[in-house]
Order: C-alpha cells, then structure tokens, then sequence
C-alpha cells in the first residue's frame, strides 16, 4: 500500500495535510493530519475515513473537507 502526502495548507494555527492510501484493490482511502504547535510542543492529530475513492484526487478533496469540518467543529464546541 503506498500512502501519499499531499500539499498541506494553514487554517489558523493548524497545518491541514490532507493524504491519500491506495488500497491493495486500487482504490483510495482519505487520511488527513491536524498539527499544531512547535517543536518538542507539536501535537499531531491523524484522522482516517471510512469512505474509499476511485481517484486519488476525490480522496484528497475529502480528506481536506475534513479536516476543515473537523477543526470548524471543535471550534464551535469549545
């Protein structure tokens, strides 16, 4: 299985990389990670979906998607 790490883009003080996995089936499952921090402070969160995809690419917009719900979502709660 090859897992791809795609361009990561900053939402606040996050850095969202969304990733892709391709499965042995050859289709693509969606990752993303939610880091924040510095240094020997860095948090990094991963994420995995369920959903699998048949293009990398609609795996990416996915993972993308959520990590942006993700982090909207624990904004709102907190």
């Amino acid at each position: 299985m090859n897992i791809h790490l795609e361009n990561a883009f900053p939402v606040g003080k996050y850095l969202v990389s969304p990733l892709t996995r391709q499965t042995e089936s050859g289709r693509y499952t969606a990752h993303v990670s939610i880091r924040s921090g510095r240094g020997q402070a860095t948090h990094d969160r991963v994420l995995g979906f369920f959903p699998e995809f048949g293009t990398r690419e609609s795996a990416l917009r996915y993972a993308a998607a959520e990590g942006q719900r993700w982090l909207k979502q624990r904004h709102c709660n907190a």
